[in-house]
């Protein structure tokens, strides 16, 4: 199917689940997630596949085994296409509109390492002046970060806050539009990624596959 944006039917869903997170709306509601919520965002995945690659949706229910928070639905639905270990594109759809991210965000301590030795070293010039391009098309730059430093790096390095990162992403929010009602929302999105797509290919060549050893690339 083609997409043609979200209904405000979908809007409406999450903000009853805000209000009542139980399986008794979710069941009662089930019909209005299927059709307002997964149908729309599995036909805006196929429509990037293209260009970005194969999309995935996120499973409607939390984990909640190691939660205090036993609400057992999220109050959003997340779609991503995975560009490398714990690095690609997202987008969200929830009571509050669209948010569009990218990045790495699932660390490991291997890649965490590499990618402070690939920061460290001159190839962290070329990241640093993709964040600052990302921030200067109305990006929200975000990730993890040490409160201090890593150590051994000095207090004056010039890349010191980008190398307190354990995970970095960009990220647009948008809110409720008419728009997002129609097929602009496929063309938001795109281009969202479009725009973060060099920050995200270069995180996914510097942190590297999940389990293998660190090492310095530089």
């Amino acid at each position: 199917m083609t997409f043609s944006g979200f209904p405000d039917r979908a809007m409406e869903f999450y903000e009853g689940l805000v209000a009542d997170n139980s399986k008794t709306y979710w069941t009662a509601h089930k019909a209005v997630y299927e059709t307002s919520v997964r149908a729309p965002m599995l036909d805006l995945l196929a429509e990037l596949e293209a260009e970005f690659g194969t999309g995935h949706m996120f499973r409607p229910h939390r984990d909640v085994r190691f939660s205090h928070d036993k609400s057992p639905y999220k109050d959003h639905q997340g779609g991503y296409v995975a560009t490398g270990d714990g690095v690609g594109l997202y987008v969200q759809l929830s009571a509050d509109g669209l948010m569009v991210a990218g990045g790495w965000y699932s660390p490991t301590p291997a890649q965490v390492q590499r990618y402070r030795d690939v920061v460290d070293g001159p190839q962290g010039a070329h990241l640093q002046a993709l964040v600052s391009a990302a921030a200067d098309v109305g990006l929200e730059i975000g990730g993890d970060m040490l409160a201090t430093r890593p150590r051994g790096t000095p207090a004056d390095h010039p890349r010191l806050e980008l190398l307190r990162h354990r995970s970095l992403t960009a990220s647009q929010s948008f809110e409720p539009e008419p728009w997002l009602h129609t097929a602009e929302a496929g063309r938001v999105v795109a281009d969202s990624w479009r725009a973060m797509s060099p920050l995200v290919v270069w995180l996914a060549d510097a942190v590297g596959p999940a389990d293998a050893p660190a090492g310095r690339r530089r």
